[in-house]
């Protein structure tokens, strides 16, 4: 970028410390699609707040004709039009519109730039393949901190890889692979194929794989990966952070070959647009898996948009878990006694000693999310909050720990899970991880027992796992709190521990 708030025109993070975005609106205007995305909530794990997409196919025969699609421009200008007024309706200045491999390789790219900032007054920041590739990996790292392998980012005309880890982007190329521009390669299959292996091998030779995992960036892999869970009869239908073997990817690639595309179209609600660059997409997959070699190929539904927010973010907000800040910015909002959570957290800890640090995040998040969907009847509450979580935008979250999230979630309201519509789901979980979130559903659900001011000021909890033994020290004020429902709840935590309960008088909560 020439400038460190380019394209935005303004700083989005001028204080490191501040929790919360401020809408920002980006445009992504692909070689296949135009994206409209409008950003807000946590400023570490922005959410959705609005989000619409045109099939514009900008780039189609570009590789034959050397311009943009004449059809494409006009339904790519009608949907920056629009995007235009919806962004002023809702405020948001100035709205950033970024293009990618059509309008930087089109002759007439510099044409339809310059008409889009005469018909709608949004200037076109046109990126290199180099600067897509890396904000592309940077949009993985925002939702994926810990993401270290390869980003294959496919579009309609290109496709880039990077390579990620450490928080950082490193050696990254792009290559002509976008479905798009396969179309217009002469022969068949087998000289697809040679031109694709060749292409890579360059691309393998730049990018150094060592059977890293690969993350796939782009509508026609997600397309892929959707496919990929329907032929497996996967139950969670979440694309962000879904997993795969390159066993898996292949015999997925296999299984759409032999199949109707109209038929899958249908099965997986993918646009009839997006689904005839599937076929060419999974040829260029499958080269890819052959020759990388990967442990296991992962799905980002972050990408370029994302790396935009990405670039602007100080190292110490990069450094914030997504997880937490969403779940702190879900209770800020939406709890009924925001900041109780963390006092939660700190009562039930004891409960959880030898816990992983990944154990005791997920612990945090539950305890910051148990009270954030009170306003559902009651009779619902239980479905609610464990449908939220499975399904939400949340970022750092891998698909186990969804259920396990959404399943401590579940029993903070419910005790028993018998019977729910939810059972597919929790066949992502072990027994011993189902058992783990029933104790923590049951124990915050306990928990909110003394929710009117501090647990601590009523009462402390030790847990002996040698003996078995669970003790809960009742301070003179929690002694009144320790009501009928509370003494139910706390013998349900102690049965789903298998433990002994034992009740204790203390002079004074403990600090």
């Amino acid at each position: 970028m020439t400038d460190e708030f380019e394209p935005f025109g303004r700083p989005l993070f001028e204080d490191p410390s501040a929790r919360a975005l401020s809408r920002v609106g980006v445009v992504d205007v692909g070689s296949n699609s135009v994206r409209m995305v409008v950003f807000d909530g946590a400023a570490r794990s922005p959410a959705y707040f609005y989000n619409e997409k045109v099939m514009a196919g900008l780039g189609k025969g570009l590789a034959e004709t050397g311009r943009l699609n004449p059809q494409g421009r006009i339904r790519a200008m009608a949907a920056l039009k629009r995007f235009a007024l919806l962004a002023e309706g809702m405020k948001i200045s100035p709205l950033t519109v970024v293009a990618t491999a059509a309008v930087r390789e089109a002759e007439d790219g510099p044409a339809f730039q310059a008409e889009v900032e005469a018909q709608t007054g949004l200037k076109l920041w046109i990126i290199d393949g180099d600067e897509e590739a890396r904000l592309s990996a940077q949009g993985v790292l925002l939702g994926w901190p810990g993401a270290a392998g390869i980003v294959c980012d496919i579009g309609g005309n290109s496709m880039e890889l990077a390579r990620i880890g450490n928080g950082q982007v490193g050696k990254r190329i792009s290559t002509p692979l976008g479905p798009f521009r396969l179309q217009q390669v002469q022969g068949d299959a087998a000289d697809r194929a040679r031109l694709i292996e060749r292409v890579l091998r360059k691309a393998r030779d730049t990018i150094e794989p060592a059977h890293d995992r690969i993350y796939l960036v782009g509508g026609s892999w997600r397309v892929i990966a959707r496919l990929d869970m329907e032929r497996r009869g996967y139950p969670l239908t979440v694309l962000h952070e879904y997993r795969m073997t390159p066993q898996a990817v292949l015999e997925t690639i296999d299984w759409i070959a032999r199949n109707d595309l109209a038929t899958l179209r249908a099965r997986v609600g993918a646009s009839t647009e997006r689904m005839e660059l599937v076929p060419l997409a999974s040829e260029v997959l499958g080269v890819l898996v052959r020759s990388f070699k990967p442990r296991e190929i992962d799905v980002s539904s972050y990408g370029i948009r994302e790396g935009l927010l990405y670039e602007q973010m100080p190292e110490r907000l990069r450094q914030r878990d997504p997880l937490i800040e969403a779940a702190r910015m879900a209770e800020a909002t939406q709890a009924r006694i925001p900041g109780f959570g963390k006092k939660l957290f700190a009562f039930l800890s004891p409960l959880f000693k030898g816990v992983d640090d990944e154990g005791m995040r997920l612990v945090r998040a539950a305890c910051l999310l148990h009270d954030t969907t009170w306003r559902a009847h009651p009779d619902y509450r239980a479905e609610v909050c464990f449908d939220n979580v499975t399904r939400a935008n949340l970022g750092g979250l891998d698909h186990p720990g969804r259920v396990f999230l959404g399943l401590a979630l579940l029993h903070r309201y419910k005790n028993n899970r018998a019977g729910s519509r939810f059972a597919p789901l929790f066949s992502l979980l072990n027994e011993d991880q189902l058992r783990k979130a029933e104790v923590l559903g049951k124990a915050m659900r306990f928990g909110a027992m003394f929710a009117l001011g501090d647990p601590a000021e009523a009462a402390s909890l030790a847990w002996n796992p040698r003996k078995r033994v669970l003790e809960l020290a009742l301070t003179p004020k929690g002694e009144a709190l320790f009501a009928e429902v509370a003494q139910a709840r706390f013998a349900a935590l102690a049965q789903s521990m298998r433990a002994t309960p034992q009740i204790v008088a203390a002079k004074a909560a403990r600090k």
